[in-house]
């Protein structure tokens, strides 16, 4: 198989709209929960969300294009246009049908969606916007991005819900080993922050009602209660080792592996015995030629809902033996909220920076751990330790289940 780097990297964030500031926010400790200022939330129980700070698409796009794009494909486009800058890719020098794109948003256009079905009912079929469908699909991130870049190759999206990210990334990651492409634009995008979004997770009981930001995702904690629903963006240029080398690009980490399972188990509860994430975990270590002995860090998929701390915990536990207790485990989500498809691209890129800084952030606001929840979760700081090998897991309602290895780069 072709060995796979990653060039480049973006994120749109509640702590950052830059990787960089993502990143330094998330050394910090930086929550990005606060009250919802996207629409009036007076008559919701839930009061919190995780929403994108300070992104003004006009500033990062062409104003009038933006205007015919929903914000999900904005984010896209914002993280995508800064992963390709890092790169140092230029489609002038490159053979544009060997770069593809594959960006997922699980959830897609939900604020046009809500918008034109208000105008629908209220004023007819004649009012609905022509742009409502190629706003809200969504595929028109991946769309929307290969445009803006100008990349023909294979142009794709994968939706499984929260896990839409790390199978982006893991399906980009073999379109480049099986030499279908040579370069790969890969992420997750969301933006659902709405009251039709809001309240759908609500009525499920999935989400925290807290009021309390620094309390209120707690992945792993006794008192947790539920997610807190984010946003924004994470997008990665990943390219086959020889052509990045061919033109001296700086080479961040190196994705090694790749694990894919179903539960099939039930539509929104992972398996509780954690079989189907486990396996997840296997196959990417197998894929990957690495030991469980060998992996540092797993950045879980630590969303604060009581079934996927445990479940996930008992996978870990069920994939590595008694190497799981050597692990470090945390979660982004505890800073960030769930950015639904978005959450595995960032925490993708989270691991990488990870490798980079040898650091690890801690889990932010999670006190005090259950009973079965005994694993090492960096609670009250980060640490500083070399980070050769970390995974990545993004459990997905349907019984969704993706990991990604990535480690650091070794020449040769």
């Amino acid at each position: 198989m072709r060995r796979v780097v990653v060039t480049g990297m973006g994120a749109i964030t509640p702590i950052g709209n830059t990787v960089e500031e993502f990143w330094e926010n998330a050394k910090k400790g930086t929550v990005g929960i606060d009250e919802i200022t996207k629409f009036d939330s007076s008559d919701f129980e839930v009061k919190l969300a995780a929403e994108v700070k300070g992104f003004v698409a006009k500033e990062r796009m062409d104003f009038k294009t933006a205007k015919r794009m929903s914000v999900f494909s904005q984010y896209a486009i914002g993280a995508a246009r800064e992963a390709w800058e890092q790169s140092g890719l230029s489609i002038d020098k490159e053979e544009p049908y060997r770069i593809g794109v594959c960006i997922g948003s699980g959830i897609g256009g939900l604020q046009e969606m809500e918008t034109e079905e208000q105008k629908l009912t209220e004023k007819g079929p004649s009012r609905v916007k022509p742009l409502l469908v190629p706003m809200m699909i969504t595929n028109m991130a991946s769309g929307n991005v290969a445009i803006d870049l100008g990349l023909k190759g294979k142009c794709t999206n994968v939706v499984t819900a929260c896990a839409t990210g790390t199978h982006s990334i893991g399906e980009a990651f073999r379109t480049i080993q099986m030499n279908d492409a040579d370069v790969m634009v890969a992420g997750g995008t969301e933006a659902s922050i709405t009251p039709l979004g809001v309240a759908g997770f609500s009525s499920l009981t999935a989400l925290s009602k807290s009021t309390d930001k620094e309390r209120a995702s707690i992945p792993f904690d006794e008192n947790r209660s539920g997610f807190v629903i984010g946003e924004g963006a994470g997008i990665v240029v990943l390219e086959e080792l020889e052509h990045a080398k061919k033109r001296g690009a700086k080479i961040l980490a190196e994705l090694v592996g790749y694990g894919a399972t179903c539960d099939a188990y039930h539509i929104t509860s992972p398996a509780e015995d954690g079989e189907g994430a486990a396996k997840a975990m296997e196959f990417a270590l197998k894929d990957a030629g690495i030991k469980p002995s060998e992996v540092d860090y797993i950045n879980a998929h630590g969303t604060g809902t009581h079934h996927n701390d445990l479940f996930e915990t008992r996978a870990i536990k069920k994939a590595f033996g008694k190497d799981a207790y050597n692990l470090k485990v945390n979660s982004t989500k505890s800073m960030i909220g769930h950015l639904l498809g978005a959450a595995g691209g960032v925490e993708f890129i989270t691991c990488v920076k990870s490798i980079n800084d040898d650091y690890i952030h801690q889990t932010v606001g999670t006190k005090k751990t259950d009973s079965e929840c005994d694993l090492d979760y960096v609670l009250n700081e980060g640490v500083s330790q070399k980070v050769n090998v970390a995974l990545t897991n993004s459990l997905g309602f349907g019984g969704h289940n993706a990991t990604l290895a990535v480690k650091k780069y070794v020449e040769g």
